[in-house]
């Protein structure tokens, strides 16, 4: 699975999830339980951040930045999955 929707992932619990939005972003409203982690920091050292054992999903503001971010991390064996829609879909659901 490289994505998921709103409903689905409002359905899970006890995942790890990274807010990869700016500080700013993210204390101005964030999904709870999220981790704030730029993408420019994850993108540069994932292995700093990012557990290859876990699962984690990620989402930005619209989604398209964290697809991008979980492409790029899947090819480096970490298991990522982008929330379609990011945090506007999900303020919106």
């Amino acid at each position: 699975m490289n994505s998921i929707s709103v409903d689905e992932f409002k359905k899970l619990s006890g995942v790890k999830v990274i807010d990869i939005r700016g500080v700013e972003s993210y204390n101005g409203g964030h999904i709870e339980g999220a981790k704030n982690i730029d993408f420019n920091k994850i993108l540069i050292s994932p292995e700093t951040y990012l557990n290859k054992n876990y699962i984690y999903y990620i989402y930005c503001q619209k989604g398209i930045k964290s697809a991008k971010l979980c492409n790029i991390l899947r090819q480096s064996g970490y298991k990522v999955i982008n929330l379609i829609g990011g945090y506007e879909a999900w303020v919106l659901n």
